[in-house]
């Protein structure tokens, strides 16, 4: 394609932009909402998802050992719960050091503790955690077959719920961004479709002078690639701005860190990059399918 060529594309694009400025404004406005909406979706989707890993990455095992069981065969167990399939680490704790631990969490009440006359309860554990998610209620059940363990816990029950709520968040996500998506496509052929019906004679006189369906077609591609890539740079710096904001008040105002919301905005910068080859893409879309009835001649 030749320089003179593509700059007869793009001198044409303008052209119609600027004839055409409300119905540009209007496609502008589509891809803006549509992407804004989707935006807004999948950063909530992605930001359930990293919440949801966090949680299931802090699902641990605690292995209790039989009181009877000395220190140091206790100990001795670390290298066999570590060559178990699935396991990711172990951590022994002491009887001893697990009182100082309590001691700490009661603070000023030590009362209970005074209350045993020097006798420690507690007995020695070990915290095992997993390389994933599924592989807790395997390793839990291993370990229940050590004769030297008094009980074996890690929140059964509840442990499943959460990895069915997250397995659930992740579908329905997926589902609306997906649903979102095709109904962004929709709203923009639909409107970019009014603009090339507005210059339906131009095109067919252009077609019955014996231009070739590209030489058309190629102005309103690019016309639409610059809808679509406007529209999507509002979205994306409405997003952005709209997320880094509720970060800050959530993070300084409210003081709610608990709420594992995505602090690296690396993700905000490849979600952006995203929506604008989305919706340049989508503009061009838009374009070539509303184009193909009024190149029939």
């Amino acid at each position: 394609m030749r320089i003179r060529t593509i700059s007869y594309f793009i001198r044409e694009a303008l052209k119609s932009l600027y004839r055409n400025s409300w119905m540009g404004l209007a496609s502008m406005g589509t891809v803006a909402v549509s992407l804004i909406i989707v935006g807004l979706s999948l950063i909530t989707v992605m930001n359930a998802n990293y919440l949801a890993a966090r949680l299931e990455s802090n699902v641990e095992i605690i292995a209790f050992i039989k009181s009877d069981v000395s220190e140091d065969d206790a100990r001795a167990l670390k290298n066999e719960i570590q060559s178990i399939p699935g396991v990711s680490s172990v951590e022994f704790r002491s009887k001893d050091q697990a009182l100082v631990e309590f001691r700490k969490e009661l603070g000023e009440q030590q009362n209970m503790i005074n209350a045993l006359g020097g006798e420690n309860p507690l007995p020695h554990l070990y915290k095992v955690t997993t390389i994933s998610p599924g592989d807790v209620e395997g390793v839990a059940k291993k370990l229940e077959l050590f004769p030297q363990m008094e009980k074996v816990d890690y929140g059964k029950g509840v442990v499943e719920k959460l990895f069915s709520i997250t397995r659930w968040v992740r579908l329905v996500g997926l589902t609306v961004i997906v649903l979102l998506g095709l109904a962004a496509v929709f709203l923009i052929a639909t409107t970019i479709r009014l603009t090339v019906f507005a210059r339906r004679k131009e095109i067919q006189i252009m077609k019955i002078l014996g231009a070739t369906n590209w030489f058309i077609r190629w102005p309103f591609l690019v016309e639409g690639m610059v809808l679509g890539f406007t529209g999507a740079l509002i979205a994306v710096l409405i997003v952005d701005f709209s997320y880094l904001a509720v970060i800050d008040y959530v993070q300084k105002d409210l003081n709610l860190n608990i709420l594992g919301l995505q602090k690296d905005t690396r993700f905000l910068l490849l979600l952006g990059g995203v929506m604008l080859g989305v919706g340049t893409f989508i503009g061009a879309l838009g374009s070539g399918i509303s184009m193909r009835k009024f190149l029939k001649v």
